[in-house]
């Protein structure tokens, strides 16, 4: 959004975030207009929260921005912004949408509508800045690979999670080639019957294996906030820099804050003593290296999965809690390729002479989770890259002939050929542009 603002050319912006969760983006883009004199205009922002969703630090984050600028927050779906809206604005901002839609929008028609939809409601040259999980290097989600495991708590994990997310979640293996096969001792076995103790080897579409490796990371988390096995890490940027004390960024070395809780089965006697003897007390809590955190706390994991699995009723309900929350939903539902094409192919669908499109290279941009991929380089024998994927898409007017040419230039090295055909045929709709 700061980007796109730095293009804009109105005397006063109205701005969008959907989704502001705990208002993070909020209170930085309060503070990019206090600091930045080119930003330093008129902007209204307009923040789209689902229904009886509240935070104490949105509420916060809205009172910061309203010293900038002002800020109100309306209630409703993101599917449903045209009708939130009563006059086109000039960016809209918003963070993993496209997968909630996904997953709770109707899946594909969902997504599709949504692209058709955006730009209807924002102004000529206008911007949508969209940020969310990356999905692969490749073309395909539907690649077959193969991937191995010999983690009890990762293959416990396949056991319990896999065929709940392939029966009931919304995702896009369904096709033939799409069968996820299981081996040990080189036998074939059901997924839900594997053996922790055991390697296995398996092979699926390396999109399944992404869904899996992810959905892995958010249960670890939401285990670790949830206190149940007697410690809380501090994970978000609530307190202060706790959440972000690198020993070494770009190796995603950290040192970990956390507070130890009241004792439970899940962490034994001796780990929690471990654990403790190996951290440092720091303002009133304990902090421990990154990597040695990690490797104490997995056992405890590993127990928790264990006992939820067994029926144990505290780890069930925080198991049940994150698959309500979490488990059905698809993350890496596109590609780069597809992601752009699709942006490009639905928004010239819409009822507007514009079409959506990054048109500068720095337009699109990775940012990679260090700290992430730093953890599954160390538990997998196959992991795959952990990121976020930046894309800022400009409501390009099909009169403006410059632009187009730069945008068709800038995805050009990004998507495949026959996806470059796709997005020619729907930015020239008929008309005499050529790139």
């Amino acid at each position: 959004m700061k980007q796109a603002l730095k293009r804009l050319r109105r005397a006063r912006h109205h701005v969008v975030e959907v989704g502001p969760g705990g208002g993070s983006a909020v209170t930085y883009l309060a503070a990019q207009l206090t600091d930045d004199p080119a930003l330093s205009r008129d902007t209204h922002l307009t923040l789209i929260e689902a229904p009886g969703v509240v935070s104490q630090s949105l509420t916060n984050a809205v009172e910061k921005f309203n010293h900038v600028g002002t800020c109100e927050v309306r209630n409703g779906f993101a599917q449903d912004v045209a009708s939130l809206l009563s006059d086109p604005v000039d960016v809209i901002s918003a963070s993993a949408l496209l997968h909630e839609v996904y997953s709770y929008g109707g899946g594909y028609a969902g997504l599709h509508s949504m692209m058709r939809t955006l730009p209807s409601v924002l102004n000529p040259g206008g911007f949508f800045a969209y940020r969310d999980v990356y999905a692969v290097h490749g073309s395909s989600l539907h690649q077959r690979v193969i991937h191995s495991y010999n983690s009890r708590a990762w293959l416990t994990f396949l056991r319990m999670f896999t065929p709940h997310y392939l029966g009931a979640g919304t995702h896009p293996y369904h096709h033939a080639d799409d069968e996820l096969v299981a081996r040990q001792d080189s036998r074939i076995v059901s997924v839900s019957d594997l053996d922790p103790a055991t390697c296995a080897v398996i092979a699926a579409p390396i999109g399944l294996f992404r869904e899996i490796q992810r959905h892995y990371i958010t249960l670890r988390d939401h285990v670790w906030r949830s206190g149940v096995l007697g410690f809380t890490p501090v994970l978000d940027g609530m307190d202060g820099d706790l959440a972000t004390d690198w020993i070494d960024f770009r190796a995603g070395h950290k040192r970990i804050h956390y507070r130890l809780g009241e004792e439970t089965e899940w962490l034994s006697g001796p780990q929690r003593i471990m654990l403790a003897a190996m951290s440092e007390p720091y303002a009133g809590h304990h902090t421990i290296d990154g990597d040695i955190f990690d490797s104490v706390t997995d056992v405890a994991l590993l127990a928790f999965l264990d006992a939820a699995e067994a029926g144990d009723t505290t780890c069930s309900q925080v198991w049940e809690s994150w698959l309500l929350r979490e488990g059905l939903e698809s993350y890496a539902y596109l590609t780069l390729d597809q992601l752009l094409t699709a942006f490009t192919v639905h928004s010239a669908e819409a009822d507007t002479d514009t079409v959506l499109m990054p048109v500068r290279t720095g337009d699109i941009h990775r940012v990679d989770r260090h700290y992430y991929n730093r953890f599954l380089t160390q538990r997998l024998a196959n992991p795959l890259l952990d990121a976020k994927q930046l894309v800022l898409f400009q409501n390009i007017p099909r009169s403006d002939v410059d632009a187009l040419r730069q945008s068709f230039d800038t995805v050009s090295d990004r998507c495949a050929k026959a996806s470059l055909a796709r997005v020619y045929t729907a930015i020239n709709k008929g008309d005499n542009w050529t790139p």
